[in-house]
């Protein structure tokens, strides 16, 4: 892959398990905060995965679409728009019913310095959608920042780990999580609370801060020297999926791929394929953030695309000069300020 327009195409591609759960999967989908990074995808990814299901459902994505021409892109698809932003009650309360809602709307990047919009964007805002939908279904993403850091040999906290966030943000996607659990619990809202850690597109994540790390020569902290991550296309897949996965109360479900990935050992990677020699600085700590997504992949399998699958995407579209969308994930942070 070495244009947008071939990466949208594989992130769009569903698998024959998709087609054949999103035949289960009753009523029409709303997906809430479908501008963000994730949304559009995730929307073409459904909207192919009905059309190929031959059945007659809608799909319906609601932002504030500040980005130019991504409504009127996410229309010609075949996906329903609306414009609205979801602070404002008369708008949220006007929005249609839906059987099904994918709940993707939050915010992490400016936390620090803007603390307070960030927990009425992920803690209060959260209430106010429940009630709303609180006839539907609904899919919650949140974070594998929840959780603690964890020994690298532990294989990362399962959904058992009693959460301990650090920072505001993850203290505030604990928020969210806490709001909606209540809800389910009021109301029987049959749900599934969604933490993922490290989605992978081209365009950004992990993986492309190492890689481009390498490329140019600038030193890697090792610090925090192990993560997990995924590719967006099976993440989308597995937050669809988890329409049937939903239960009331809650059922926390952990997203990420299987490998608790050594930084220094996918840097490693990277050089051998640019021919070059990666730098580093600093020394592994005996903790990360880490995912253990064992429960994920006994319901819906491994993921489709593998690690080193991964690794070699990243590598061709950091040597072809392809676009990046300049959202540094700031894996390297362990004080939990965003």
């Amino acid at each position: 892959m070495r244009t947008i327009e071939e990466l949208e195409a594989k992130l769009a591609e569903p698998s024959a398990a998709l087609i054949h759960d999103i035949k289960k999967v009753n009523g029409d989908i709303l997906l809430l905060g479908v501008g963000g990074k994730m949304g559009p995808s995730l929307a073409r990814l459904l909207m192919n995965a009905v059309k190929k299901a031959g059945v007659s459902k809608k799909v319906i994505g609601v932002s504030r679409f500040s980005e130019a021409g991504l409504q009127q892109q996410l229309e010609a698809e075949g996906v329903e728009t609306i414009a609205c932003d979801l602070f404002d009650d008369e708008k949220l309360q006007a929005l249609p019913d839906a059987e099904n809602v994918i709940y993707m709307a939050g915010n992490k990047f400016g936390t620090t310095g803007n603390e307070s919009f960030t927990w009425a964007m992920n803690a209060y805002l959260p209430g106010r959608v429940a009630v709303k939908y609180r006839n539907s279904r609904i899919v919650v993403f949140s974070s594998g920042n929840v959780y603690p850091f964890t020994p690298v040999g532990y294989g990362g906290a399962s959904e058992a780990a009693a959460p301990a966030p650090i920072g505001e943000y993850g203290q505030s996607c604990l928020g969210r999580e806490r709001v909606f659990e209540h809800f389910s619990k009021t109301y029987q809202i049959p749900m599934v609370v969604y933490r993922l850690n490290y989605a992978i597109d081209m365009r950004y994540g992990v993986l492309l801060e190492i890689a481009k790390a390498v490329k140019s020569g600038k030193p890697i902290d090792l610090t925090m020297g192990h993560a997990n991550v995924i590719w967006q296309g099976d993440a989308n897949e597995i937050a669809i999926r988890s329409l049937l996965a939903c239960e009331a109360p809650v059922n926390f479900l952990n997203v990420t791929g299987p490998e608790t990935m050594s930084i220094r050992w996918a840097a490693q990677e990277f050089g051998k394929r640019f021919g070059t020699e990666p730098q580093f600085e600093g020394a592994e700590a005996e903790n990360a953030l880490l995912n253990n997504a064992s429960k994920c992949h006994q319901r819906f399998g491994y993921p489709r695309v593998t690690l080193l699958q991964m690794i070699d995407w990243t590598a061709e579209w950091v040597e072809a000069g392809g676009a990046t969308l300049n959202k540094p994930t700031h894996f390297q942070e362990r004080k939990g300020k965003f």
